[in-house]
């Protein structure tokens, strides 16, 4: 089993993309990560998304992370709305375009659960079906009318009870007012970035990957 991500550039709406690719023998599904609020330092090396990505491969899963544009090596200027939801959808066209007859997840952390939201909520309206969406101390201020959520697929919210960034209040509020069914978790004493927790984060994650 090749165990190191291999780096590559892929076509970007704006330009090149910089990603990080898993492949795993025997895979069950692949997985893209979105990754935290690129003008507050957020890339695909934040270690919740790196920790995301290690519990996708652990369950089987090939995984892909990327660079929005303006971050990293990636062409461009950062959006901070859908811009960086079209370089989402380039990256998961590419991943589907690689293994067609595989299930996809997304899984977003922060800024980047707005991101994989809103990408679902694409991928599903144009008849490719999401296998799940986790979204990690979301950024669910940014899922207005124009970022629908997708409808079909199993749904999981996971929300530090001290988050310093995104008001968990607002994360509850906005769970309790869905009208499709999801999963809220709730991860005490914890952060936003997970100081001291990221082995909660993957215990959280593995099983609903794995089942």
């Amino acid at each position: 089993m090749l165990m190191r991500e291999t780096a590559f550039f892929i076509d970007g709406p704006v330009g090149q993309l910089e990603a990080l690719y898993l492949q795993v023998a025997e895979p069950r599904g692949v997985a893209l990560i979105c990754h935290p609020n690129p003008v507050q330092g957020g890339n695909m090396l934040n270690k919740v998304v790196s920790t995301l990505q290690r519990t996708a491969r652990d369950a089987g899963l090939i995984t892909l992370r990327f660079n929005y544009r303006g971050t990293g090596a990636s062409a461009g200027g950062h959006d901070m709305g859908t811009g960086e939801v079209d370089d989402a959808q380039a990256a998961a066209a590419w991943l589907h375009a690689q293994h067609p007859e595989l299930p996809m997840t997304l899984l977003g952390f922060s800024f980047g659960g707005f991101v994989a939201a809103s990408l679902a909520g694409r991928l599903e309206a144009t008849g490719q079906p999401v296998e799940r969406l986790f979204m990690v101390a979301p950024a669910v201020m940014r899922l207005t009318a124009e970022h629908p959520l997708p409808s079909q697929c199993p749904l999981i919210v996971i929300q530090p009870e001290t988050d310093e960034v995104v008001e968990p209040q607002k994360v509850y509020d906005w769970s309790g007012a869905l009208s499709r069914p999801h999963e809220l978790l709730k991860v005490a004493e914890c952060g936003h970035f997970f100081h001291g927790k990221l082995t909660d984060l993957k215990d959280l994650v593995l099983p609903r990957l794995s089942n």
